[in-house]
């Protein structure tokens, strides 16, 4: 028997899943099994706030459903992340771009929740001229937020692809090299095409990354990276999930909240959720954090994802930007 672990998304896989092919296998298992017609996970039913998703090669999961942070003030922050733990989220997304990866391990200090019981991200958006120099300012970031010998973060990203191929090796590197000391549980990429991921293969000792982070939602859906991401049992995390609130008034959307009786963000967040992938919801307003968790006293019926996947407008639907495959 395995110990019993507080903490679900850092559970052992079990033992037969221990060796690097059997969890690639256990991952793979998991992204294959999709409905073809809607691009569903065939558990999706199932879900609630602590479900998880397997990570490559490692014997930790993340949480479905993330908080984003995106460039929330200090001062508001560390309010706004203890609001999202109170209600029981157990996943917050970062970055240095974002200038409060502390507030987010305040906030979890401040919760008294267990280190280990909270999924914490954060990304690197420029190299620091040699992969010595990034790996310093890398490290800077965990001690940030989780100060001290041990500290970690569970998932550390290179933010973006646009600096170009040295300094995505630079950074990829410093990344590795984290990861190999315990400081980063998993590693991976944000905003990345289909070349800039094959373009890894030339240095990277970990590969593939285990998460590529970008704007999804029914506009927006970027199937052919996501195609790619699922055929190689990377995580998809999708930004900007709730379309930073400009389609709310959308017809079909509206269409599909009535018949459900719910909120249209709670509508987003549950299709991201049944497409299979890990939403990161943002905002620093109380009640629309709770909301945006209440997710999971109703499901999409094949019907409703259709109708929501007929939205893509591809390239032209992106808010933030969309990925390059070439």
């Amino acid at each position: 028997a395995h110990k019993r672990h507080l903490s679900s998304h850092h559970q052992p896989l079990p033992t037969e899943y221990q060796t690097t092919d059997q969890g690639r296998a256990a991952a793979e298992a998991y992204y294959s099994n999709t409905s073809p017609a809607t691009g569903t996970m065939a558990s999706s039913a199932k879900l609630t706030l602590q479900s998880t998703l397997p990570i490559l090669n490692s014997p930790h999961t993340m949480p479905r459903l993330g908080f984003g942070i995106y460039r929330s003030p200090p001062d508001i922050c560390v309010a706004s992340c203890l609001t999202a733990l109170r209600s029981g989220y157990r996943h917050i997304d970062s970055a240095q771009f974002y200038k409060n990866e502390s507030e987010m391990g305040e906030a979890v200090r401040k919760a008294g929740i267990p280190r280990s019981e909270v999924f914490l991200t954060t990304k690197v958006l420029s190299a620091a001229g040699s992969m010595d120099k990034t790996y310093a300012k890398c490290a800077n970031s965990v001690q940030l937020i989780d100060p001290g010998e041990n500290g970690y973060v569970d998932l550390f990203l290179i933010h973006s692809p646009n600096s170009g191929a040295k300094n995505r090796k630079e950074m990829w590197l410093a990344l590795e090299r984290l990861h190999a000391e315990g400081k980063a549980r998993a590693i991976g990429v944000s905003n990345f095409g289909k070349g800039h991921i094959e373009e890894m293969k030339a240095f990277a000792t970990v590969w593939p990354p285990a998460v590529n982070q970008i704007e999804l939602h029914p506009w927006c859906q970027q199937r052919e990276i996501v195609e790619y991401c699922n055929a190689h049992s990377i995580i998809v995390q999708a930004y900007c999930p709730l379309a930073r609130n400009l389609k709310a008034h959308d017809e079909t959307l509206v269409g599909v909240a009535k018949k459900h009786d719910k909120p249209t963000g709670q509508i987003l967040i549950r299709y991201c959720l049944q497409k299979g992938w890990v939403p990161l919801p943002k905002s620093d307003t109380p009640e629309r954090i709770v909301a945006n968790a209440d997710v999971y006293g109703f499901e999409l019926d094949e019907e409703d994802m259709a109708t929501l996947n007929n939205l893509d407008q591809g390239e032209r639907g992106a808010i933030v930007e969309a990925v390059r495959n070439a």
